[in-house]
């Protein structure tokens, strides 16, 4: 009898040995669930932007922009507030530096509008931007480049969205037009291939915002 209760103590002894072996190895606490990882908010892919030699611009463009880059050579409308195509571009010869009079061979820099479209440039086609703007009058006004009434022309121009002097000392005549992109060979105009400014030339309306960047 003594030997079946001694037996009957070493079990019980072994069995608390083990559960508080298992217990001891748990890293969460009985009763406690496991914290689960707050999820991860999606990220939102990039907009694709087609290539200009690739497929044509929509059909409706929705608010149309322009955004041209000069250090990446390239130009991108926007629709809707979104990128979708992007066209390599040419520029003037002197790559450095904003505009700041005529002859000195500059792209401008700034925020512009499409001001006129000429169906018969001796370029193929063209948009016109509307070089000089405000910031351009102003600066040329401080510096004795332009005049008063000069300044006063531009300014009615801009406020209007018309078509600012391009016979000024800050020079103009500034257009988006073709006859190749392959290098940057123009007076400071933005040059593209004929086929491309014949597309924009029917999709970008008068009064298109155009942003231009270093």
């Amino acid at each position: 009898m003594r030997r079946l209760v001694a037996a009957a103590l070493v079990a019980t002894a072994l069995v608390g040995i083990v559960w508080l072996s298992r217990a001891s190895r748990s890293p969460i606490p009985t009763g406690v669930a496991e914290a689960t990882p707050p999820a991860r908010e999606p990220s939102r892919p990039e907009p694709r932007i087609a290539e200009s030699d690739q497929q044509p611009l929509p059909e409706i463009l929705i608010d149309p922009a322009i955004v041209i880059e000069k250090s990446t050579r390239s130009l991108v409308v926007y629709s809707a507030g979104e990128p979708v195509k992007r066209y390599r571009i040419g520029l003037g010869g002197a790559l450095v530096g904003n505009k700041s009079a005529e002859g000195d061979g500059r792209t401008p820099e700034g925020e512009f509008y499409v001001c006129t479209k000429n169906e018969e440039s001796r370029f193929h086609r063209a948009l016109g931007i509307s070089y000089p703007n405000e910031e351009a009058a102003e600066r040329g006004l401080a510096e004795g480049i332009i005049n008063k009434r000069e300044y006063r022309q531009i300014i009615e121009a801009i406020v209007h969205f018309r078509r600012p002097p391009w016979r000024t000392a800050l020079g103009g005549e500034i257009m988006i037009h073709g006859n190749g992109s392959d290098n940057d060979w123009t007076q400071g105009c933005v040059a593209l291939t004929d086929a491309e400014i014949e597309e924009l030339f029917i999709e970008i309306p008068l009064g298109t915002m155009v942003e231009i960047r270093p």
